[in-house]
This record gives C-alpha cells, structure tokens and sequence, in this order.
C-alpha cells in the first residue's frame, strides 16, 4: 500500500503520468516541463498566469525551476520497479497486492506477473504478448482463436480458421509482422508529410505574426501623426480666435473715437446753423428794405456736400472691416485643407496591404478578410484600340487621344465602326473601375461603354442608340449633357462648363454612372443593368479630340 501511496505523489496533475523533468511553480506545486509549459501557452494574451494546481495567479510567466530532488526520486523509484508498471496492467492472479504483469495470455485472457509467468503452460496454444487489456480485440470473433494473419484483400486481421474454412479462404494473406510493418511504414510517410505541413504552418504563423506586428507599427505611427495634426489644427484655430477678437476688439475701439470727433463737429455746425438762423429771423422781421437788401447773399448758408460729407464718414465709422476678419478665416481654411491633404496622403500609404505576401492555406485566408475591410486602388491603363476606329479618327501615338481627322484610309476590318467612334483595348467583366477623359480641346462628343458585340454599320452602331451601350453626350457649343442608352434620350439639367468628366463602373452592381468633374464635382447620371458581357471603354469625337486620363480599378 505505501508503494502505491508513494506512487500516486510521483505523478503529474496535467498528464496523471510520473513525473518527466519535473519542474517547481513559484506556489510550490510540481508538473512535467512539457505538461507546464503547454499550459502557460495557452494562457498566452490572457493578462494573467494561473497555476493548474492552486489556480495562484502571476502577471508575467513564472520562471520554472527545475526541482532536482523530486527528478532523483522518480528515477531512483522507476530504477527499483519493473518496465511493466509504467503500463498500469497488473497480474490477475495477485489479489493481495496490486503486482505488475510481466505479459498476458491470449488464451487464458489474463495478465501474469514473473511468478505465475513461471509456471503458466507453455503449450502452443497458450500465447503470450505484452501486457494488454483489450484481450478480446486479439482473438477472432467467430472462431475464438488468436489472431495471426492480415487480408489484403478484406484489410482484416484474421485466425488460422478463416484462412482455411472461413470466409477469407483463396484471400491474399501476410503475416501479422509483415502487414504491420508495411502499414507503419505508410504511417511514417504521413508522419513526415504532416511534420513538413506543420513545419510550413508555422513559418506561416510566423510570417502573419510579423506581419501583425508591422500593420501594429503603422497603426501607432498614423495615430501619432494625426494626434499631432489635429493638436496643429486646434493651435490654428486658437491663433485665429485669437486674431479676429483682437481685429474686432480695435476697431470696436477705433468707431467710438471717430463718432465722438463727429458728434464735436456736428455740434459745432449745429451751433453755427442756429445763429445763421436767428439772423435770418431778425433780417425776415425788418421793416427796411434798404437794410434787407444791402445784406449779403445767404445762399452759400446752407452747406449741402458739408451735410452730406458727414453723414458719410457717420456711415463709415459705424462699419467693422468684415473683409478683413473674413481674409483670416481664409487662411485658416486653407491650412486646414493643406492639414487634411496630409492626412490623406498618410492614409494612403500606410493602409494599403502589401497582398504579395497572400500564399495559400492560411495567409491567403486572412489577408483575404482583412483585404475586405480595405479601400486598395490600383491604376490601370487604358488603350484605345486602332483597329476599330472609324475612317475619321486618328489614334495618337500613345492610344490615348482620338482626333477628329478626315479620311485616315484605315484597312476596312469586320471590326472596325463606319461612324466617328473607337473603344477600348481593356476589356471589364468584374469589380469596381472609374476612367476620365478630357473633353476641353472637342466640341461634340459621347463618352461611354459598350458591349463587345456592338454592332459596326449604321446609326444602330453609335453608342448609345443601342441596347449594347450607355453614354454621357454634349452637343454643340450651349453646354448641354444628354445620356443615351437604346435611342432613349435623357437631357440633363442645367448648362454648366465641364472639361472632364467620370465614367465609374461597378460591375457585379450593374451600375454604370457619369459624372462631372467641375467644382463642384456634379453626378449626372446613373444606369443600373444586368449586364451579359464584358464592357469597353468607348468615344465618339464630333469636332476636335479627347484624351482618356487613365483608370482605376478599386
């Protein structure tokens, strides 16, 4: 009994094993390094570090020592008793004490120590193998018989009576030992398959944790740099608060000063106008016309401009210089914009993903999610194809223009459109694209997108007087827009002047819009369709040329 006290003190409480290179906790509790180490792993990020034993809780990983007392005594206890104990099977003949079997009898289906080993029958049909407790799984079912052979053809391990009476007779047979081995040594070759899997795994764990740790770095580098921005533009806002107050505050001194030598004047004039009156009264009550008439001319007595020059200045010192006051806003709104330039920029350099890393299994995955949380544009170049333009369009050197020029002798072509219009090389048939095109240097124009299939002869064939195409159009020299889509004209509100505009196209949407790029940027118009086949960029020039700008595809 004291060997099976001492026994259960020697195992681990992670693994109810004897202990393997024990180690000691802070608390004093004791458990295999590999068993304790796998523990505090997975209470990696939790903030705190528990001890599986006395749940005693640590802020930072305890250090494990390792505890040579307890190491000697299992390997002086594993020393003094048999390699049968580790296994746990014990003699069935022992019922005074638990003693552990040396190897078990098929036939008997019993487990025998070295004492009744000793005198168990050494008959043939009694076999022994290693201590086990699954006795039945080595005996036939059906004929109650050691198991001793394999069928290939079945994959089952089989008695001598199967292979003679049984089901498995003319079968394909080997030996126990001789399947055994074959099977393990399929088993390794999986074994290292998954080894060299699990390997791959990690560096790619690995690989992503850096990664983290990266977009980690940039994260606290953006915010630093917009806490800095934002505390730039409070101290703006603080220094122009400051500026127009004080504006305010010295012209409201400035105005009662200038009233007040006003008022002074005016009493004086006012002064001046009441004696000139009351010898006016005096000259009115007179009874000589001698003295009436020698009098001076009083015409000069009422100053009109006088009156009128002083109602001005009264008029302009009660005014605040509001064009003063609002040239310092000014200059704060253009900081601001120069502030939120900065921010943009910074945004976009530091959050777009670096998706060259994305393999496969498991990066692929999660730069898959993390990719659909952001905003990543890439410029795309779009080419107008010369093979398709009209007679009367000529296609620069970089296919980016096309210009109104008459008789180009193109080679006449399935492809290529009897009108004024070209398209695209690029074709699209997924996701997210915009383009623009400076329309300054033509006066007529369409610019829009169409189906390939687009038909190359007749009115049928300009875009927009299809169900093949959608277009933006301006006529003329009066500023006025129309989209066309099937022959089907919409005029758009308003006149307004516009040098570029904006084909944008969501294709999984089926959206098609239009927009103009004035100040402010103006949406004119959006199509919504289900759409059957890839979409080119399309134009058609009346007089002059138009440029596409470039693309991208978000």
């Amino acid at each position: 009994m004291a060997s099976a006290d001492l026994r259960q003190e020697l195992d681990c409480s992670i693994c109810l094993s004897i202990y393997t290179d024990p180690v000691t906790l802070r608390c004093g509790h004791n458990f295999c390094r590999v068993c304790i180490d796998r523990a505090l792993d997975t209470q990696e990020g939790a903030g705190a570090y528990t001890c599986p034993e006395c749940r005693a809780v640590w802020q930072e990983r305890p250090v494990l020592q390792r505890n040579i007392t307890l190491c000697n005594i299992v390997g002086r206890f594993l020393s003094t008793r048999p390699d049968q104990e580790e296994t746990g099977i014990f003699c069935t003949y022992c019922v005074d004490s638990p003693v552990p079997a040396a190897k078990s009898c098929l036939l008997c289906e019993a487990s025998l120590c070295d004492k009744h080993l000793r005198v168990h029958s050494k008959s043939a049909e009694h076999v022994l193998c290693d201590p086990t407790t699954a006795l039945g799984n080595r005996k036939c079912s059906v004929h109650k018989k050691v198991l001793e052979y394999y069928c290939t053809e079945d994959a089952a391990c089989i008695c001598v009576s199967c292979c003679v009476i049984g089901d498995h007779r003319g079968h394909q047979m080997e030996s126990m030992d001789e399947a055994s081995e074959k099977k393990k040594e399929k088993l390794r070759d999986v074994l290292q398959k998954l080894t060299t899997k699990r390997e791959e795994t990690e560096k790619r764990v690995q690989r992503l944790q850096e990664r983290r740790r990266e977009y980690q770095g940039k994260a606290t580098g953006v915010t630093e740099t917009v806490t800095a921005l934002f505390r730039d533009i409070r101290r703006h806002l603080e220094d122009l608060e400051k500026r127009v107050l004080s504006e305010i505050c010295r012209q409201e001194q400035l105005i009662p000063l200038s009233v007040s030598d006003l008022i002074q004047q005016l009493e004086i004039k006012k002064d001046e106008l009441s004696r000139k009156m009351r010898h006016i009264e005096e000259l009115c009550n007179m009874s000589d016309p001698v003295t009436v008439l020698q009098e001076p001319d009083t015409g000069d007595l009422c100053d009109t401009e006088d009156t009128e020059r002083h109602d001005t200045q009264v008029r302009g010192a009660g005014d605040l210089d509001v064009g003063l006051i609002l040239g310092e806003l000014h200059k704060l709104s253009v900081t601001i914009t120069g502030i939120n330039t900065r921010i943009y920029v910074q945004e976009a350099t530091d959050i777009l993903l670096d998706v060259t890393i994305a393999g496969n299994d498991i990066e692929s995955d999660i730069i898959t999610g993390i990719d659909t949380g952001v905003f990543v544009q890439e410029a795309i170049d779009i080419f107008l194809d010369v093979a398709t333009a009209g007679n009367n369009i000529q296609i620069s050197d970089d296919g980016k223009t096309a210009s109104c020029s008459p008789n180009q002798n193109h080679p006449v072509t399935p492809e290529r459109f009897q009108c004024d219009q070209v398209i695209s090389t690029r074709r699209f048939s997924l996701g997210r694209h915009y383009w623009e095109v400076d329309v300054s240097k033509s006066v007529g124009w369409m610019v829009g997108m169409c189906y390939p299939s687009i038909g190359r002869k007749g009115k049928q064939s300009f875009i927009g007087y299809n169900n093949k195409s959608w277009c933006l159009c301006r006529s003329g020299w009066n500023y006025q827009y129309s989209v066309i889509h099937d022959s089907t004209v919409i005029r758009l509100p308003g006149l307004f002047p516009c040098d570029r505009v904006r084909v944008y196209l969501d294709y999984e949407a089926g959206q098609l819009s239009f927009y103009a790029l004035c100040d402010p940027i103006r949406h004119l118009h959006t199509y919504t369709a289900a759409l059957t086949e890839p979409l080119h960029a399309a134009l058609w020039v009346g007089i002059g040329c138009i440029t596409i700008c470039g693309g991208v595809s978000c």
